[in-house]
């Protein structure tokens, strides 16, 4: 049970569940559906076959426990972002359709919260939307050709809009801040509630789930595990980063760790000093992705980029512990909101997220064989597997609906380089992305050779 209240802020915070782990699966087990993975998009996809034909025998195997990896450490943003390489897919598919499948993303955040009501999931649901905060006037530069863009596809100022200093100060007090850009179409929460409510809401509806399991293959009608298997005619795989430690995987995705602080709880005069009343999350536009939200208990959860690739996608316990970037982390709170003082660290963790080659997130259904998969959210799929789940769900019941010809749909990533070509350049890429950010807050302008070189590098 410690073991896993250490995993982060929000396994600590959880109250009464005591993390014992459901049984394992021993011997040999039938079912109709096996989903390999008890994090988001495993438990939608269980939560929504059961809804769809509560008839179905459905089997989730999880390795630890459900809501282990990048569902319960997450910074808690149902965000309105997907993971997508935009001209390619504009290329290949269209604008009308990305246009189309990021408003689905949308409703995915009112979706997440509807059933946290239907289902009673006290999962600390609050939809205040995101404030990106131009913190340089490069930044101010970057984020009104990012208005300029979505508004060419479309998107209104209901959807993303700019706000002046002052307009920014009424939400978040930011030291920083020359102004920002909103949108209301994100939902803080607390991600591994969500999680584990998930898991109880599919037991509820006759979902089994199997825990301390991992899957040693992954077969055309069966899921093997050390001590048992599954027998299914449909396979469903969704182990996100973990994916690399599954034949087949090493270079499917790539195990990216994103690293995250928690302050103490803070005071009323402090918060009154800060803003974020309505629990919007919040960024800046600066190249190293940061991220962050006000807790339901009164705390900053916040975190970022930073830490580095290892060799062969390699994931170990020890790669969530990085002082260096926890302290850097620190940092870049304290001088977005110096209000904070002297607050302590009560909790610093991580856990990786899978970034495909693309960086396009896909569902993928192969009905010959009736094997499936969803994922590469790149670190936004707390909304996005919310999707993936119902989609996958239509696609395993073969239901002809406005999910099932999204343009994530059937897509194929590139498969990563083989090392140590990927080592090198990932880790190149992680040099460059804080590199450019310094030259911006000295120079004030866009960095256009190193922001450039990132994104050849990235291919986003």
């Amino acid at each position: 049970m410690s073991r896993y209240r250490r995993l982060s802020l929000w396994h600590d915070s959880l109250g009464d569940d005591p993390l014992e782990p459901r049984p394992r699966l021993e011997g040999v087990r039938s079912a109709d559906v096996v989903i390999v993975g008890a994090g988001y998009t495993g438990l939608w996809t269980a939560y929504y076959l059961a809804r769809l034909e509560p008839q179905l025998d459905v089997v989730v195997v999880e390795a630890e426990i459900a809501g282990f990896g990048a569902s319960g450490r997450n910074g808690g943003w149902a965000s309105g972002e997907l993971a997508v390489n935009l001209a390619r897919a504009e290329a290949a598919q269209g604008r009308h359709q990305l246009v189309r499948q990021h408003r689905a993303i949308f409703s995915s955040i009112d979706e997440i919260g509807r059933v946290c009501l239907e289902e009673g999931i006290d999962a600390d649901f609050k939809k205040g939307g995101t404030v990106t905060f131009a913190s340089n006037p490069a930044q101010v530069s970057r984020l009104r050709e990012r208005l300029k863009s979505e508004a060419a596809w479309g998107f209104g100022e209901d959807d993303y809009r700019w706000l002046d200093p002052a307009e920014t100060a009424r939400i978040a007090k930011s030291e920083t801040a020359l102004g920002s850009m909103y949108t209301p179409h994100c939902a803080a929460l607390h991600p591994f509630r969500l999680a584990r409510g998930l898991a109880a809401a599919v037991e509820r509806a006759g979902v089994t789930i199997f825990e301390g399991s991992p899957v040693e293959a992954i077969e055309p009608g069966r899921v093997r595990t050390r001590h048992g298997e599954v027998r299914a005619g449909t396979v469903l795989q969704c182990t996100e980063a973990f994916s690399v430690g599954l034949a087949g995987g090493s270079r499917r995705v790539i195990p990216v760790y994103s690293l995250m602080i928690a302050t103490e709880p803070l005071s009323t005069r402090t918060w009154e000093a800060i803003g974020l009343e309505e629990r919007p999350t919040f960024n800046d536009a600066r190249h190293l992705v940061i991220y962050g939200q006000r807790t339901a208990d009164g705390r900053f959860a916040f975190g970022g980029r930073g830490a580095p690739y290892h060799f062969g996608s390699a994931m170990r316990p020890e790669f969530e512990q990085e002082p260096q970037v926890h302290g850097h982390i620190h940092e870049v709170l304290r001088r977005l909101f110096p209000q904070i003082g002297g607050a302590a660290i009560t909790h610093t963790w991580g856990g990786a997220v899978a970034v495909p080659r693309d960086w396009t997130a896909a569902v993928v259904f192969d009905r010959p064989s009736r094997i499936g998969y969803a994922g590469g959210y790149v670190g936004a799929g707390v909304s996005a597997s919310n999707l993936a789940g119902r989609t996958l769900a239509d696609l395993v019941l073969e239901r002809d609906t406005d999910l099932t010809s999204l343009p994530w749909v059937a897509h194929r990533n590139r498969r990563w380089e083989p090392e140590p070509l990927r080592y090198l350049g990932v880790n190149l890429g992680r040099l460059l992305a804080p590199m450019a950010d310094r030259v911006e807050e000295r120079s004030g302008r866009p960095s256009r050779v190193l922001g450039g070189m990132l994104r050849l590098l990235t291919g986003h």
